[in-house]
C-alpha cells in the first residue's frame, strides 16, 4: 500500500465549482433516468438479457460521428481511418489499451511491451503515431469518445491509455493524419479515439490467467447493464494484475555480450567492490601522486592485485515492473423527449506500479596519511596496498551497497484519475442537430523513487572519524548511523492535473445539390487545464525543501467544417460516381501561447463504384505542455564543480572549472508545427466479394520540435548550430541574469562561484525548439473476409513502409537520414483465421524490419523481429448453465523468439516481448 504524504496540492476554486456542477447534473439525470423518462421517449426494440446492443441498433448511420470529422453520418473526406474492432480486441488478448495499440504498426510502440519508467520523469507510456518527438506532451492526440482526457504523470501531461481496460472499449479509430483543424493541439502525428461500449442488457463476467517464464498475469471484469427502451445504463468494473520480470529472468538482457561477439558491459561498481590505487588525474592523464606507480587495480575482498570484480547491474532491475489496476466505467443514455437525448460517461482508475532496480553504488576517492603530510581528508578505514615506499595513499573505490542494503531498491508509483462527461443532443429539425458537452477530469500522480544519497556516501568516504567515515572495504563495519543516512533517500514526485471543458457543435444541411446535401458544422470550445507539482530529492518523508509549482492555461476555440458533394448517387456519371470536397478550419487562442489557426482540405473521388481515391492537406500544431514551461518543478540552475567537455582551443585546466546548467522548463517555447498531406485509395473489387485493398501515401514535415541540447556530448561545442545555447567564461552579470529566480542546486549562490574564479561555461540545457523531422511512407491494408458453408475465413495484412525519414538535430544543420541509422522501414501484421460453427481460430504474424546502426563497436545492423500469436475460442452449447459461456486461449510469441541482439548495455533492440505467454480465459453472459 502506498501512503500518500501530505503535499498541500488542492483543487483550484474554479475547477471545484465546475466539477461540482458537472457532478450534480450527472447525478440528477442518473437519479431521474427511469420509468418517468421512459414514458416520453420513442418506442425502442426490446433487448434480450445478456445481449450486446450493436451500434446500428442504437442509432442509424446518420447519427454516427466518425473520428476526423465534425459531421454526422459521413466518413472524413480524403482521410484514411485505421480501425480496431471489438472482435479484434477480444482476439488480441490485450490487458490494457496500451497493449492494444502495440498491435498497430503505425503506432511507435508496435511490437514492444509498453512500459514506463520507475522515475517521475517518464512513468506514462504515450502512444506516438509516426514516432514524432513532443517532450512532456504528445504529438499524438488521444481521445475518449471524441473528447480529451486528463493528462497523467509528474513531468508529463500525456494521456495514460492504460486507464481503459479492453472490456469497456467497443472499437478504436485511428486517423494517422494531422488533425488540428478539427481537434486543436497535439494532433500532428494523428488521432487515436477510444470509443466505449454504451448499451448492454444483463450481466457479463470475464476472467483470464496468463503464464510465461517467471511471470504470471490475471485480469477480469464484471459488466452489468440495463436497457429500458428509452435509455440504458452500463457499469463495468475491471481488474488487472501482473507480476514483474527481472532482467536476470531473460538471457538476452545479460550485460556481458562477449559470448555473442559483442562487448562486456558489466560494471565494476560491485559488491565486493574494486580499488584503483593512485588513479589517474582526469585533467593531466597521469597518476594523482606522480611519479609513484599508478592506476593499479585491486579486487575486494583481500585487495588482490591485478584482479577486477565485474557485475551485471542490469540483472536485478525490472525488465517489466509489477502492476495492479482497478477501473470503474459507467455509461448512461436517456431520451428526454422525441428531440432531446442526454448521455454521460464516467470513469475512475487506479494503477499501482512497483519497480525493482539494482542497488546503486558509488565511485569516489579515499585518502590515507602520507609521508608528505595530509593531501586529502584522511579516512580512518584506509588500507594501503603495495609495498613501501610504493604505496600511494590515495585510491579510487567502486562499491555497491548490495551487502548491507540488499540487491535491489523498490520504487512505487500510484496513478489515480477520473473523468465525467455529460452531454446533450438536440434535434432541431430539417437535419440540424446541436450537441453540447461538458468534460471534467482529474489525475493524482505519485512517484516514490527510492535510491541512495550519493552526496552522503561521497561525504562519508571523506569522513575523518570512525563515527562519520564509510568503510569501503567492509561496509558492515561502518557506523550504522552513516549507513542509514546513505540509505534513507528518495526522489519524490507528486502532481495533480485537472481538465475542464465546455463545447458545442451545430451541424446540418445548408442546401441541396445534385450530388447531395451541402453539410456545415460550426462550434466553439473552452478548455482549461492546470498542473500542480511537487518534487523533492531528500530523506524519505522529508518534503521541507521540496520544489512546488503551479501552472495553468485556458484555450478559447472556434471551428467549422464544410462538405460539398459535387457528384453523388443522383447525378453520377461514368468516371464521377462520387466527388466530395471538404474544408475545415480551427482557431485556438491560448492564454499563454497566443493564437494558432489551422486549416485542412480534403477530396474523395470515386471514378467507379468499387474504387475510392482520396487525399488531404492540412497544418497542425502541438502547444508546449504545462510540463515544459518554466513553472514546472524541475526548472532549476544546476552547478557542476567541473566541466564535462571543453571547447576547441580551451586549455585542459578548464575542465576543472565550474559549469552552470539551466535545466527544465522554458518560458520561450513556442508550438511545434507540421504540414501534413496524404493521398490514397480503397478498392473493393466486385469480382472478389469480401476483399478490401487500401494504400495511403503520407508526408509529414514536423518543425520546431521540443528537445534538449546535447549537454553530455562534445558536439555542443563543435556544432555551430548550438552556439546560442552556451556562453564561455560568462560574467557574473550574465550568470545572474540567466539564472534569475530559478532554484539553485550545487552551490550556495552564483556569487560564491566567482569568489575563486569565474565558471567555465553557462549552458542553456532547457527544453527548446531546436529540431525538425521529415517523414514519408505508405500505409497499406489488404483484408479478405469470406463467409463459407461452415462459418467464415479471413486473411489480412496491414502495415506501414517508411520511404524517407530525415532528422535535423538543430536549426541550420543538414538533415540526416535516419533510415541509415536506427530506423527500420517496414512494420506489418499478417493474420489468417476462420470460424467453424462455434469454434474460432486465428494466427497472427508481427514483423519489424531490421535496420543499419552506427556507433557500435562490433555491430553494424540490428536484426528484424518476428513473432507469431495464436487465438482460439469456443462457445459452449447454448443451454442450461453453460448458456452464454465462451472459452478462450491466447498464445503470444508461440516460438518464444527473443528480440534482436544489440551490442549495448540493454542487450536488445527493435522490439521487446514477455516471452511465450499462454493465457486461458472464460467469458460468461447471464
Amino acid at each position: 500500500m502506498i501512503k500518500r504524504p501530505e503535499s498541500g496540492i488542492t483543487l483550484s476554486p474554479g475547477v471545484r465549482a465546475f466539477r461540482a456542477g458537472v457532478s450534480a447534473a450527472a447525478l440528477a439525470i442518473g437519479v431521474m433516468a427511469g420509468p418517468a423518462f421512459a414514458q416520453t421517449a420513442p418506442p425502442a426494440e426490446s433487448i434480450a438479457d445478456g445481449q450486446e446492443i450493436a451500434p446500428e441498433q442504437i442509432q442509424d448511420d446518420s447519427d454516427i460521428i466518425v473520428t476526423g470529422t465534425l459531421l454526422r453520418g459521413v466518413a472524413p473526406v480524403g482521410t484514411n481511418v485505421v480501425g480496431v474492432t471489438r472482435e479484434d480486441i477480444l482476439k488480441s488478448g490485450a490487458a490494457s489499451a496500451n497493449d492494444l495499440l502495440a498491435d498497430v504498426p503505425q503506432v511507435g510502440n508496435f511490437g514492444t511491451v509498453p512500459v514506463g519508467t520507475g522515475s517521475f520523469a517518464l512513468p506514462i507510456v504515450r502512444p506516438n503515431i509516426r514516432n514524432l518527438a513532443a517532450a512532456g506532451g504528445s504529438s499524438t492526440l488521444v481521445l475518449l469518445n471524441g473528447h480529451r482526457m486528463v493528462g497523467a504523470g509528474v513531468l508529463q501531461t500525456t494521456v495514460d491509455p492504460s486507464i481503459l481496460p479492453p472490456e469497456v472499449i467497443d472499437r478504436v479509430e485511428i486517423v494517422p493524419d494531422g488533425g488540428s483543424a478539427i481537434y486543436g493541439s497535439d494532433a500532428i502525428g494523428g488521432v487515436i479515439n477510444f470509443i466505449t461500449r454504451s448499451r448492454f442488457n444483463g450481466l457479463a463476467a470475464n476472467a483470464r490467467y496468463g503464464l510465461a517464464d517467471n511471470y504470471q498475469t490475471i485480469d477480469g471484469s464484471l459488466t452489468a447493464g440495463k436497457d429500458w427502451g428509452s435509455g440504458s445504463l452500463l457499469v463495468t468494473y475491471a481488474y488487472a494484475w501482473h507480476d514483474n520480470i527481472q532482467n536476470r529472468d531473460r538471457d538476452y538482457t545479460n550485460a556481458d555480450h562477449s559470448g555473442r561477439g559483442g562487448q562486456d558491459f558489466r560494471s565494476q561498481v560491485c559488491s565486493p567492490g574494486n580499488v584503483i590505487d593512485n588513479p589517474l588525474n582526469p585533467l593531466t592523464g597521469v597518476p594523482i601522486l606522480f611519479p609513484l606507480p599508478g592506476n593499479i587495480p585491486y579486487a575486494m575482498p583481500g585487495l588482490v592485485r591485478g584482479a577486477v570484480n565485474k557485475c551485471d547491474t542490469n540483472a536485478n532491475s525490472d525488465f517489466y515492473p509489477r502492476e495492479e489496476r482497478h477501473t470503474v466505467f459507467a455509461s448512461l443514455t436517456q431520451h428526454l423527449s422525441d428531440h432531446v437525448e442526454f448521455s454521460a460517461t464516467a470513469y475512475w482508475s487506479r494503477r499501482d506500479t512497483t519497480t525493482l532496480t539494482q542497488q546503486p553504488g558509488i565511485t569516489g576517492l579515499i585518502w590515507g596519511r602520507t609521508l608528505l603530510g595530509q593531501l586529502g581528508p584522511i579516512n580512518p578505514y584506509f588500507q594501503a596496498v603495495g609495498t613501501p615506499p610504493f604505496q600511494s595513499f590515495v585510491q579510487s573505490v567502486s562499491i555497491s551497497f548490495d551487502d548491507v542494503f540488499g540487491p535491489t531498491v523498490t520504487s512505487k508509483s500510484r496513478f489515480d484519475s477520473y473523468g465525467v462527461t455529460p452531454s446533450f443532443k438536440f434535434d432541431l429539425g430539417h437535419n440540424w442537430q446541436l450537441r453540447t458537452e461538458a468534460n471534467f477530469g482529474r489525475s493524482d500522480n505519485l512517484v516514490l523513487d527510492n535510491t541512495i544519497n550519493t552526496t552522503a556516501a561521497t561525504n562519508a568516504l571523506a569522513g575523518t572519524t570512525l563515527a562519520t567515515a564509510l568503510n569501503p572495504y567492509d561496509l558492515s563495519a561502518t557506523n550504522p548511523a552513516v549507513l542509514a543516512a546513505i540509505r534513507d533517500f528518495q526522489n519524490y514526485g507528486h502532481a495533480v492535473q485537472e481538465l475542464a471543458e465546455a463545447r458545442f457543435v451545430l451541424d446540418g444541411s445548408l442546401a441541396r445539390l445534385p450530388g447531395g446535401d451541402i453539410r456545415l458544422a460550426i462550434g466553439g470550445e473552452y478548455h482549461y487545464e492546470n498542473l500542480q507539482s511537487q518534487i523533492s530529492q531528500s530523506p524519505r518523508g522529508d518534503l521541507s525543501n521540496s520544489i512546488r509549482s503551479f501552472s495553468s492555461r485556458n484555450v478559447k476555440s472556434a471551428f467549422a467544417e464544410l462538405l460539398i458533394p459535387i457528384f453523388g448517387a443522383d447525378n453520377a456519371v461514368p468516371g464521377l460516381r462520387q466527388l466530395n470536397l471538404s474544408g475545415s478550419i480551427r482557431h485556438d487562442d491560448y492564454s499563454d501561447q497566443g493564437g494558432s489557426t489551422n486549416p485542412k482540405v480534403g477530396v474523395t473521388w470515386k471514378p467507379v463504384d468499387q474504387l475510392t481515391i482520396r487525399g488531404n492537406y492540412g497544418t497542425s500544431f502541438h502547444a508546449p505542455s504545462l510540463a515544459d514551461t518554466t513553472s514546472t518543478s524541475d526548472s532549476r540552475a544546476q552547478i557542476l564543480l567541473f566541466s564535462p567537455f571543453r571547447a576547441g582551443g580551451s586549455p585542459t585546466s578548464d575542465l576543472a572549472r565550474p559549469t552552470i546548467i539551466l535545466a527544465g522548463g522554458n518560458p520561450a517555447l513556442k508550438p511545434e508545427t507540421a504540414n501534413t498531406w496524404s493521398a490514397g485509395f480503397d478498392w473493393k473489387p466486385t469480382i472478389a466479394p469480401g476483399l478490401v485493398v487500401s494504400a495511403t501515401y503520407y508526408n509529414v514535415n514536423f518543425k520546431d520540435a521540443i528537445q534538449v541540447p546535447p549537454l553530455t556530448s562534445p558536439i555542443l561545442y563543435s556544432n555551430p548550430g548550438y552556439s546560442s545555447f552556451y556562453i564561455l567564461n560568462p560574467t557574473l552579470q550574465q550568470s545572474l541574469a540567466a539564472v534569475g529566480n530559478l532554484p539553485l542546486n550545487g552551490a550556495p549562490s552564483i556569487q560564491s562561484l566567482y569568489a575563486l574564479g569565474a565558471p567555465y561555461v553557462l549552458i542553456d540545457a532547457r527544453r527548446n525548439n531546436i529540431g525538425a523531422i521529415k517523414v514519408s511512407g505508405i500505409d497499406f491494408n489488404v483484408n479478405y473476409l469470406r463467409p463459407t458453408g461452415f462459418g467464415s475465413v479471413n486473411l489480412g495484412v496491414s502495415g506501414t513502409y517508411t520511404l524517407s525519414r530525415k532528422n535535423q538535430a538543430v536549426k541550420g544543420d543538414p538533415f540526416s537520414d535516419e533510415l541509415k541509422n536506427g530506423t527500420g522501414r517496414l512494420a506489418l501484421v499478417a493474420n489468417a483465421g476462420g470460424t467453424i460453427s462455434d469454434f474460432t481460430a486465428q494466427a497472427k504474424l508481427n514483423y519489424r524490419q531490421g535496420y543499419p546502426i552506427l556507433g557500435l563497436v562490433n555491430q553494424s545492423r540490428i536484426g528484424s523481429f518476428t513473432t507469431v500469436d495464436l487465438f482460439f475460442s469456443y462457445a459452449l452449447p447454448d443451454k442450461g448453465a453453460l448458456k452464454g459461456t465462451m472459452l478462450t486461449l491466447n498464445v503470444d510469441n508461440v516460438f518464444d523468439r527473443d528480440p534482436p541482439f544489440s551490442d549495448t548495455l540493454a542487450g536488445y533492440a527493435n522490439g521487446s516481448t514477455l516471452g511465450r505467454l499462454v493465457s486461458i480465459g472464460l467469458r460468461k453472459k447471464f
